[in-house]
């Protein structure tokens, strides 16, 4: 789901096929390739290919038992499978594989219509990636309660209720962790990341999140994975404190970890900076140097630096420019201050 391009995975041994498939089909659409069936599946998974094209001359025919979950995997059900198979094999492979591939092209064919058959389907109307977005999209935004897709942190969809209730009116750039506690916001995303690495399919959870007008509201939110072999992908539904539950708790297993992070994100005390960090705050606005604010407050340079890594760390900030506008726009320091 992350791109308008058609997606190509090609799974080979065979240097010189795969070089000449990329060499030929780069400019329609984007292609991946790995050496092995079992790579090829992970691979899948994670990319959502429109098209699957896996060389059966070129691996070991033991590999290709599994070529049945390809199809299986909700996900990948509706990509287009095809296999570039030993035309001395046919019989053998019809029967084995058929049921289970898209379309068979054998090796006595030329390349120049191999690469014509895949370039045909790659400029078919149907997309994987648009398929599942649509279908997605098409479901959610029957939902009154908030519901966004994501990828890690990242919001990758959101429903026309998120929209209304955050003041949303782009997607760009746009993360989970802007509407935590700025604290709270490394801790968040490794959560989420432990979250997506361990055995549990859900999490519900209490918190309270930030509207985009600074407002907060106390909401219960739960965390479904789409797909245990998908890494990194959740459905995160939002029921605010007035709404009424639209979701059970009791179904699949709850990730203790995310409901501990997010109830801590309710619980921390207001923000604020210490009093050295305040004085540094307000001698970089205006204009010393680290050097004159180290003889301004008779500490070391070095002192210095580590409290400016410290109030960049705090403010989840990249640079201690935005730790400035950060501190103005909350209020943190008073400009007025000698």
């Amino acid at each position: 789901m992350k791109t308008d391009n058609k997606q190509l995975l090609i799974i080979s041994n065979q240097v010189e096929l795969i070089n000449h498939l990329k060499e030929n089909l780069s400019v329609h659409c984007d292609i991946s390739s790995v050496n092995s069936m079992h790579s090829g599946y992970n691979m899948a998974v994670d990319i959502l290919p429109d098209i699957i094209f896996i060389d059966q001359t070129s691996l070991p025919s033991k590999s290709l038992k599994n070529i049945s979950n390809f199809k299986s995997t909700h996900f990948l059900n509706k990509c287009w499978l095809v296999m570039y198979a030993d035309e001395n094999l046919k019989q053998g492979i019809e029967n084995e594989y058929k049921d289970n591939i898209d379309e068979i092209i054998y090796s006595t064919v030329s390349l120049d219509s191999l690469f014509s058959r895949v370039i045909q389907q790659v400029h078919s109307k149907f997309s994987i990636t648009n398929y599942w977005k649509d279908s997605f999209l098409g479901l959610f935004n029957l939902l009154v309660n908030p519901v966004v897709l994501l990828q890690q942190d990242t919001i990758i969809a959101m429903n026309d209720a998120f929209k209304q209730s955050f003041k949303i009116d782009s997607l760009v750039d746009l993360k989970l962790t802007d509407f935590v506690n700025c604290e709270n916001k490394t801790k968040v995303r490794a959560s989420l990341r432990n979250f997506a690495r361990g055995k549990h399919m859900k999490a519900v959870t209490n918190t309270a999140l930030q509207l985009k007008n600074n407002k907060v509201r106390n909401a219960k939110i739960s965390f479904s994975k789409l797909d245990k072999m998908i890494y990194g992908q959740f459905i995160m539904m939002i029921h605010f404190s007035d709404d009424n539950p639209m979701i059970s708790e009791k179904g699949g297993s709850h990730s203790q970890n995310v409901r501990s992070c997010f109830e801590e994100n309710s619980n921390l005390a207001e923000f604020s900076f210490t009093k050295r960090e305040k004085e540094i705050i307000q001698l970089l606005c205006k204009g010393y140097k680290t050097k004159e604010i180290s003889d301004a407050l008779f500490i070391s340079s070095k002192t210095i630096e580590k409290h400016r890594a410290n109030i960049v760390k705090r403010t989840n900030s990249d640079t201690i420019l935005e730790s400035i506008i950060y501190a103005i726009n909350h209020n943190l320091i008073d400009l007025q201050y000698n």
